[in-house]
């Protein structure tokens, strides 16, 4: 699989390099005589839009296949008024690097599946166009950057993604962009990245200075739409019906305006509210366990919400509101904030970073012996405090027979051993352990994270351990890495690793694991003062490999991303040995391409504009 290594540490990306080639400043914008002059939520018919079979008034831009779908109760309604709005949607990834919830494909396979997947879901809200940049998606991470880096592996351009997004914008020539929140507290990297280039993109479009290559080889013109948005997924205000979508609201960070639009509104042409059509789209997304949502929407219509978006700029400019400084800033969130000064929307950052709460400690003891790992702790195995776990993520345990685990440390010499044990009353779905101990997520399973010198600012740079309990066919348990600085099997990723588990059976109670991880196995030297880690259980109660409940020892935030959050592990005593060197993270590069996507491939002879703007495909 090809990979790409990426330096153990590097700068945060302040300001694109666009921005910083053709000198905007911040407070510059530049909106052509192509530029929109409809207010926020003019009807834009045939009258004001432009022509071309690639035209669409609005465009939406997401990092994965689903992300738009807790929008499409919007475009649906902007699509059925008196002057619809036509939407279209472009995804920078086909979102290989996610899960599966319904086969055993992976990489470019499942990002063709996921590909059919979202062209069926939008096409429920009269969605056409897809257009893919052809990005290789990866582990989930909650770093920009390091999203940034990966989706412009050189050679190529560091504004490699985001000239084509400027491309697209001057293809489609929409009056609304519509994209992710940008934020980075608890979001996908990815999604991250995608709202930056979207604001980033919706600036440069209009400037003929920017790629100008576009317009004097590719024949484009520069074009500035006139509003910007942002999902605001987060934001709620208790108004749920009718009249939630009439309330004039304001982003509580930000202050800027948030406006709503209810799911309730019944589509006249399918006779259903858009909530229930929304759910439909989402129910298409097998691979990533939506289809085992409820297919009706029983809520009453007067108890639905509303799907709320932040106005981030309106008549072609930012829409400006005072800025708040935040002091003590984490090297994430001091990225974020002058990113957000180069994009000249300053604002974005105010209260970015949350009050992080203390991190958990504890100190692992030194044992003279080292355990036999054999999923039972034996008497003085390990004598150190019990740490109990929290819950983080998903439905509430009902009790502990429901739900709960614990873990212990102790240490022999330059190896590291854990016991968890967890009580649980339903059997999750049992993987196959030849072809499937991956993305341990899906079901019953525990994570084991551990950042070497607890200074990473995300989790390329730290060590993840995905261990099944039990496996398909009478298995016993199976180990891998993923989301860190190596991925896949324990026994290529991890050579030194051991696992082990005890699993009750008739009547089934829960289980036990136990795991040596030799401190060599880490990407870099212990620090025995700064070393991190937290311990995370994935409960499923299901049979469709896919989660229920999320427990971890430090709770906070995304707490298997966020090594921010990750609780300390003191090693009295120990000493890293000499010369033991830093691994640079390899993270996988391969992406599904739309040049072999028959759907792709049909779109862009339809509209003239393939994947990345450009012209048709050649034969």
């Amino acid at each position: 699989m090809p990979q790409i290594a990426l330096p153990h540490r590097r700068p945060g990306r302040a300001l694109s390099a666009a921005f910083a080639s053709i000198g905007l400043v911040a407070s510059a914008l530049t909106v052509t005589s192509c530029s929109a002059g409809a207010g926020p939520d003019t009807p834009v018919g045939p009258s004001l839009a432009a022509s071309g079979p690639a035209h669409t008034d609005v465009l939406f831009v997401g990092a994965h296949p689903d992300d738009e779908f807790p929008s499409l109760a919007t475009f649906g309604q902007w699509g059925e008024r008196q002057r619809p709005l036509s939407t279209g949607v472009v995804t920078i990834t086909r979102g290989e690097g996610g899960g599966n919830a319904q086969g055993e494909q992976e990489g470019p396979e499942l990002g063709m599946i996921r590909e059919t997947e979202e062209r069926r879901a939008v096409g429920r809200a009269g969605i056409r166009n897809v257009f893919y940049l052809d990005k290789p998606d990866f582990w989930y991470t909650l770093s920009a950057p390091l999203t940034a880096k990966v989706w412009n592996k050189p050679p190529r351009p560091s504004a490699d993604t985001l000239s084509g997004l400027v491309r697209l914008i001057r293809a489609t020539t929409p009056r609304k962009v519509v994209t992710m929140d940008p934020r980075p507290f608890k979001q996908h990297g990815g999604h991250q990245e995608a709202g930056r280039l979207a604001i980033e993109a919706f600036r440069l479009a209009g400037d003929e200075k920017a790629f100008p290559e576009q317009i004097t080889k590719e024949r484009y013109r520069p074009w500035t739409p006139s509003q910007l948005l942002a999902q605001n997924g987060g934001f709620t205000t208790g108004s749920v019906g009718a009249e939630c979508a009439r309330k004039q609201e304001k982003d509580e960070r930000t202050g800027l305006p948030v406006i709503g639009y209810w799911t309730g509104t019944r589509s006249g042409r399918q006779n259903k509210t858009w909530a229930q059509i929304e759910r439909d789209a989402a129910r298409d997304y097998v691979t990533q366990g939506f289809g085992s949502l409820p297919a009706t929407v029983d809520t009453p219509a007067d108890k639905l919400p509303c799907e709320w978006f932040t106005v981030l700029a309106d008549r072609g400019k930012p829409v400006s509101r005072p800025v708040r400084e935040q002091s003590g800033l984490r090297p994430l969130y001091a990225e974020f904030r002058d990113w957000a000064r180069g994009a000249g929307m300053p604002w974005l950052a105010n209260d970015a970073q949350p009050d992080y709460p203390a991190n958990p400690s504890t100190v692992v003891p030194e044992v003279d012996k080292a355990p036999d790992v054999d999923g039972v702790a034996g008497p003085g195995e390990y004598p150190g405090p019990e740490l109990t776990l929290q819950q983080w993520e998903g439905a509430k345990c009902r009790d502990k027979s429901d739900c709960s685990a614990t873990a212990r440390f102790s240490r022999h010499g330059d190896d590291l051993y854990v016991m968890i044990r967890v009580t649980d009353d339903i059997k999750g779905y049992a993987l196959d352990a030849a072809k499937d101990c991956k993305r341990h997520w899906r079901t019953d399973s525990v994570e084991i994270d551990l950042d070497p010198q607890g200074r990473s600012d995300d989790t390329s740079t730290t060590f993840k351990a995905g261990i099944l309990p039990f496996t398909a066919h009478g298995g016993g348990p199976c180990a891998e890495r993923d989301g860190d600085n190596r991925q896949g099997p324990a026994k290529n990723t991890a050579p030194g690793m051991t696992v082990a588990s005890v699993v009750t059976d008739d009547p089934y109670t829960g289980y036990s694991v136990e795991a040596k991880i030799p401190l060599a196995d880490l990407p870099a030297p212990v620090d025995p003062d700064r070393l991190t880690a937290n311990v995370l259980l994935y409960d499923s109660d299901s049979q469709d490999r896919t989660g229920r409940t999320r427990l971890a020892w430090s709770p906070y935030g995304s707490a298997q991303a966020d090594p921010y959050v990750w609780g300390t592990l003191r090693l009295p005593g120990y000493v890293p040995p000499p010369g033991r060197p830093a691994l640079a993270p390899v993270i996988p590069q391969d992406a599904a391409r739309s040049a072999r996507s028959p759907a792709s491939r049909d779109q862009a002879e339809r509209t003239g504009v393939r994947a990345d703007g450009r012209g048709p495909f050649p034969p």
